[in-house]
């Protein structure tokens, strides 16, 4: 038995599915649970549009609204997300059992913790320095602000930590985790988490390791983290006392153990230095060259 895929964009196809769930065949059973999958997805979506749209401007949604189902398809198509599994399971009545569908129907507590992160998160990614720098300078200027520290010293951080954008730390979905200063993830950091390959140094030695990072819904939150960070630390007060110095800022943050790398400093200046960031207020006045080693 096949189920119109058009009765999955509302709700009032559910009673529908239910009840042909409730036949036992298990191929009507496998598409009952493929299309719960994608209204799911679809429900998800708009939730994360109505989420925006509280900060942004109100417009006509009723191609995103097509646009949001199209995508809901594609996503369930095939294997899915792995909601659909547990959804035959529990329409089935487990192995070998016989259908069990109430009056609601109960979604999993939660979906797969990889596609949950990944469709909460934006997803930065640069295509050239010039990109990238004028994608984070106002959030740059913003942070600098509040440390009073130059911006162009945190967007040559931000490059050196990054490699230019092209070196993020990632989800294994290959989704941004929008922390772009290499902030850890301790015992006290309750939000998402990001598990990487790190090099980190002792005696002079990089020494691979698997680290936790932290992982930002957008590169706002990243940043405001970050001045969060440097403020609740009181080992950072005196790179904060740096008066704009962007080479003072940077030696300072490393005598302070930002990082383990024993040229910290000396590369955030060497970028700092280079043309790409130009002079004072606007950052990008030609594209010069970089240190080789981003």
């Amino acid at each position: 038995m096949t189920i119109p895929i058009s009765t999955y964009n509302d709700f009032q196809g559910l009673s529908q599915l239910k009840s042909a769930a409730s036949a036992g065949s298990p191929e009507a059973t496998r598409e009952a649970a493929r299309q719960f999958e994608a209204l799911f997805v679809q429900m998800m979506l708009k939730s994360m549009r109505d989420a925006n749209a509280v900060l942004g401007e109100q417009h006509d949604t009723t191609y995103q609204e097509m646009f949001d189902k199209q995508i809901a398809m594609e996503m369930t198509q095939g294997k899915g997300l792995g909601l659909g599994d547990l959804m035959v399971r529990q329409l089935a009545g487990g192995a070998g059992g016989t259908p069990q569908v109430s009056g609601s129907f109960a979604m999993p507590a939660r979906p797969p913790a990889s596609v949950n992160l990944t469709m909460n998160r934006d997803d930065f990614r640069p295509e050239s320095r010039e990109a990238f720098i004028q994608e984070i300078w106002p959030l740059a200027v913003q942070a600098g602000e509040k440390l009073g520290v130059n911006p162009r010293a945190i967007v040559a951080q931000a490059a050196l930590e990054t490699g230019w954008g092209q070196r993020q730390i990632r989800d294994d979905a290959g989704v941004s985790g929008n922390n772009l200063f290499g902030i850890k993830a301790d015992k006290s950091w309750s939000g998402q988490r990001v598990t990487v390959s790190t090099l980190e140094f002792e005696d002079g030695l990089p020494k691979p390791q698997r680290a936790q990072f932290r992982a930002y819904p957008n590169l706002q939150a990243g940043f405001e983290d970050y001045v969060r960070f440097l403020q609740t630390n009181p080992r950072y007060s005196d790179a904060l006392q740096s008066g704009g110095n962007a080479q003072v800022y940077a030696e300072r943050l490393q005598s302070a153990g930002y990082a383990t790398d024993p040229r910290y400093a000396e590369k955030i200046s060497d970028i700092i230095a280079s043309p790409i960031l130009g002079n004072g207020d606007t950052p990008l006045k030609t594209d010069g060259e970089v240190p080789n080693y981003l």
